[in-house]
């Protein structure tokens, strides 16, 4: 069900959500969390679709804050605040306030959702696209207890990642680390194995607009204390992380993917692997991050420690 509010308030919002609940039986009870989504207008229906299917694991409250894009030559309109509730079928195991913020009305978005907020609920803030130059002292951050960005959807994802590194504040996080879950659990993995001889070169490849290529490298030097020849390609088949490469005194392992969520194994001694590695979803990586509310220190630490000192070997080459 979706029920729309034109020109409405805050107020107005909160007596239809009363309502509602009265009239249909949808009930916030269960909501373990508030999801703030601070999108652009025309810009919202991805983001509202992935916290949708991440709710039927994480029952919250989903507030989508849409304004016009920065930047925007577009006429402003008058101060106007547009909302939808979507419940039921429309809004998965969550119930969806989409305000539509026009004009000047957009200036102060703390106040436009504190009533909205759940009581005693932790709430997290997530930039599906283009994100505050300090998340965790932009209005909305400060109320936040994390606050998830996405440096691949920035015009210049590298630039994008490397201002994450002066920005940080704990709870703070980012898409382009969620999106290594996979590569770092495989590649802890075959080290766990037999022999225990120690790595001693390593080489990560991946597409220039990849920020994850460049913290699964920086990751990889801070916990194996050691150089990472990190390669950046571009090209019209660059896309991701391309592989990993491990050098040990007996031999080279060499995980890599060259087709999409298969990636190949190979170490001394032993057959090859075909390996199931997908490239993850908006809803993956929202849900993975929504199963902690504390901050990621590991994120934090490599983001803050190991991304500055990874600067000095990163290399761009091309790709094919």
């Amino acid at each position: 069900m979706i029920v729309d509010l034109p020109n409405t308030t805050t107020a107005k919002i909160s007596k239809a959500l009363v309502r509602i609940r009265e009239e249909g039986g949808a009930v916030a009870l269960g909501r373990v969390l508030t999801l703030i989504i601070a999108s652009t207008l025309g810009h919202e229906e991805e983001a509202i679709e992935a916290a949708n299917d991440a709710s039927r694991e994480h029952p919250m409250r989903v507030i989508v804050v849409s304004t016009q894009e920065p930047g925007s030559t577009a006429a402003t309109p008058d101060a106007r605040v547009d909302a939808e509730i979507r419940v039921g079928g429309d809004a998965g195991a969550s119930e969806v306030i989409v305000l539509r913020v026009y004009g000047d009305a957009a200036n102060d978005p703390e106040s436009l959702v504190t009533g909205l907020l759940l009581s005693d609920a932790p709430v997290v803030a997530w930039w599906p696209g283009t994100a505050p130059a300090v998340p965790g002292d932009s209005p909305l951050g400060r109320i936040a207890y994390r606050r998830i960005t996405d440096a691949s959807a920035q015009p210049d994802p590298q630039a994008a990642l490397h201002h994450l590194c002066g920005s940080y504040r704990p709870g703070d996080t980012d898409f382009a680390w969620t999106r290594l879950t996979l590569w770092r659990a495989q590649l802890a993995a075959v080290l766990d194995q037999p022999p225990y001889e120690p790595i001693i070169a390593i080489q990560v490849s991946g597409a220039a607009a990849s920020p994850s290529t460049t913290l699964l490298a920086a990751w990889l030097q801070m916990q194996l204390q050691i150089p990472v020849d990190c390669e950046l390609t571009t090209g019209p088949l660059a896309n991701g992380v391309h592989g990993v490469h491990l050098t040990r005194a007996s031999g080279t392992i060499s995980l890599e993917r060259e087709v999409p969520d298969i990636a190949t194994l190979s170490q001394p001694g032993q057959p090859v692997q075909d390996l199931t590695l997908k490239r993850r979803s908006l809803r993956d990586c929202l849900a993975d991050e929504l199963r902690r509310l504390d901050p990621d220190d590991l994120y934090g630490e490599v983001i803050t420690r190991g991304l500055p000192q990874l600067d000095d070997v990163v290399t761009q080459g091309t790709g094919v």
